[in-house]
């Protein structure tokens, strides 16, 4: 066993400059789950009182909420070291993930954890201290181990997101924990807010507000809440995406008459035209290796995706399942282009396209989606759609097994973004 003593977690995130939100947090709805779940034993964490928050129980709600993992309860483990799984593989078990918990003074507690397969292997091991502040995350990373260990796909529970809330005529751009928890206002507004998009790395949001009366462009840092105009050009300034290595934006622009796309320095400077059609082109987004820009045109007639060099010359067309195909997403591993496509009557649904076969899957079944973005993993997308009267977020995961909602109480959520891996 490979234990490791006071092991770096993540625990300072961006943001973390702010106060805490007294805003509802989001309410979680999960439906489906994976087409072969992985049964997992988890008990309470030893001594877990003496932590800030129920360790086990953040880790459970999160195994969960992907869809693979069926839980089994058992009695918690005083004594690590001497933790014995095989008895667990008569019940079907997989993996036992066990933990401990103590006061650890000056502001912090240690957390001891093991993930042991029943077969007696250990799959993994850790030791460390964590600021009390950030309980929550450190389950939560926890979580993100044993999804990793057992799926072999990193976890993404430890992630963030950020959305748009209205509420009557207020506009606010939240951050907030993948589960909804541990909401922080990043910008509030009487002018609509739209289109937020995460750095690469984290710290930052660029977005689109309309307090100068007109949309304009922002990147706003997450910790000191520097803000920064990108673009405020002649007529409308929108649709920003990061470039992968976080050095430079696409954006579209009306000054030049019909929208265009546009490519600038993370700081606004070096601002520079990428398509030069006499239709409109807008909704860029880079490609995983920054070489390509995707983006909605309709050259074609009615809306399509396209993809363009970042150094310009021929746009190819991405899509023809139907007339009307918008909000390009591409996957981090550059294999997986999702979207939001009109079809069955007007009913605009969220749908992925394998770039290298060529086959679509619709992933939703509501009927007025938009906004999609991919989590870190690539394995779920995090997009708004209609519930009830009042926007909402929903994900789904990839192959269309697991499905989620969330909502708050009051209001109208919408405008997601799924934040990358903390480094």
């Amino acid at each position: 066993m490979r234990m490791m003593n006071k092991a770096k977690l993540m625990f300072v995130m961006a943001g973390t400059a702010f106060a805490l939100s007294a805003q509802a947090q989001l309410r979680v709805e999960i439906s489906g789950v994976g087409s072969n779940q992985i049964p997992v034993a988890i008990g309470p964490c030893a001594n877990e009182a003496a932590a800030p928050a129920q360790i086990s129980e953040v880790i459970k709600a999160d195994l969960i909420r992907s869809g693979m993992f069926k839980i089994i309860d058992v009695t918690p483990t005083t004594n690590l070291t001497q933790v014995d799984a095989t008895s667990l593989k008569s019940l079907g078990v997989e993996a036992l993930a066990a933990c401990a918990v103590q006061p650890a003074g000056n502001g912090y507690f240690e957390v001891q954890y093991r993930l042991i397969s029943t077969q007696g292997k250990d799959l993994s091991a850790l030791k460390t201290q964590v600021p009390n502040q950030y309980g929550r995350l450190a389950a939560h990373k926890l979580a993100d181990d044993i999804y990793e260990k057992l799926t072999g796909f990193k976890g993404i529970f430890s992630t963030r997101i950020a959305y748009v809330v209205q509420q009557g005529k207020q506009y606010r751009l939240e951050v907030a924990d993948a589960d909804g928890e541990n909401v922080i206002p990043a910008l509030t507004s009487t002018e609509p807010i739209i289109s937020p998009a995460w750095s690469p790395d984290g710290t930052k949001v660029a977005y689109v507000s309309f307090e100068q009366r007109k949309p304009v462009v922002y990147v706003q840092n997450l910790v000191t809440r520097q803000r920064t105009v990108v673009a405020n050009e002649k007529g409308n300034n929108s649709a920003p995406a990061w470039s992968p290595d976080g050095k430079r934006l696409a954006v579209a622009l009306s000054k030049t008459g019909n929208t265009q796309i546009f490519i600038a320095n993370a700081d606004g400077s070096g601002l520079h035209r990428l398509t030069n059609g006499s239709t409109i082109d807008t909704e860029p987004q880079f490609s995983a290796d920054g070489q390509y820009v995707y983006f909605t045109s309709d050259r074609s007639g009615g809306p399509q995706i396209y993809r363009m060099s970042v150094n310009g010359g021929e746009a190819q067309r991405m899509t023809f399942g139907s007339s009307y195909n918008i909000s390009p997403r591409v996957s981090a591993d550059g294999k997986t282009l999702a979207y939001i496509s009109r079809r069955d009557g007007g009913a605009f649904q969220l749908f992925t396209l394998d770039l290298e076969s060529r086959q679509e899957q619709r992933l939703s079944d509501t009927t007025s989606d938009d906004s999609p973005s991919f989590a870190p993993n690539g394995k779920y997308i995090l997009y708004a759609t209609q519930n009830g009267g009042r926007r909402s977020l929903a994900v789904a995961s990839t192959d269309g097994r697991v499905k989620q909602r969330l909502s708050i109480q009051a209001g109208n959520i919408k405008e997601p973004t799924w934040g990358p891996f903390m480094k």
